[in-house]
């Protein structure tokens, strides 16, 4: 049987800013990954794009960012909004808040 794990998605949140994103594996399968993200001021290098093989949902607890779309569309996020990114959609982080820190949750899955 699989250990049962409690946890509060705030814990240690500002203890943990960093000048790197901080990516924590909440539960995982073969098929479908849930994590939190805490970004303080991190954004996709200029020039670059993200491109995942796997769909992405995220939703934005705390904090605000924005993301970007190679297509053009351009999405601003604040807390409580959620985002879907299908697999293969060229996108980028253009910018997150450092104070207070973004926190994020994502789910990926096939």
């Amino acid at each position: 049987m699989k250990e049962i794990l409690k946890g509060n998605i705030f814990e240690n949140a500002e203890a943990e800013k960093k000048d790197f994103e901080i990516f924590e594996a909440l539960a995982e399968s073969d098929h479908a990954l849930v994590e939190r993200i805490i970004s303080s001021g991190q954004k996709t290098p200029d020039g670059q794009w993200l491109q995942q093989d796997r769909n992405e949902w995220v939703m934005l607890l705390k904090g605000n960012a924005r993301i970007s779309f190679a297509d053009g569309f351009d999405f601003e996020l604040n807390p409580g909004d959620h985002l879907f990114i299908p697999r293969d959609k060229k996108h980028r982080v253009t910018h997150t808040s450092a104070d207070p820190e973004c926190i994020w949750i994502a789910f990926h899955f096939e």
